[in-house]
């Protein structure tokens, strides 16, 4: 999927400014990953599960495209 690319690397101080910043970002498919991620890690903030999202975006080279769902899932379950 076409998701979360050309983000530059910075500081976000609330999960708002990340999506402000988030270029090319497909809304669907973001809501049903941010849902999907609250579900699983109730415990975890939505700005944590944003950072963590960011961080599995830099760990695969700046972006996520041609990530399935299901794998950004899994690998931001991992960093949280």
């Amino acid at each position: 999927e076409n998701f979360l690319q050309n983000t530059s690397a910075h500081f976000f101080s609330n999960s708002h400014d990340a999506f402000a910043s988030l270029s090319t970002l497909n809304l669907s498919s973001f809501t049903k990953l941010m849902k999907k991620l609250e579900e699983l890690h109730p415990e975890a903030s939505r700005d944590k599960i944003v950072d963590a999202l960011l961080e599995v975006k830099k760990n695969n080279k700046g972006i996520l495209s041609g990530l399935s769902i299901s794998s950004i899932v899994e690998r931001t379950s991992v960093v949280l």
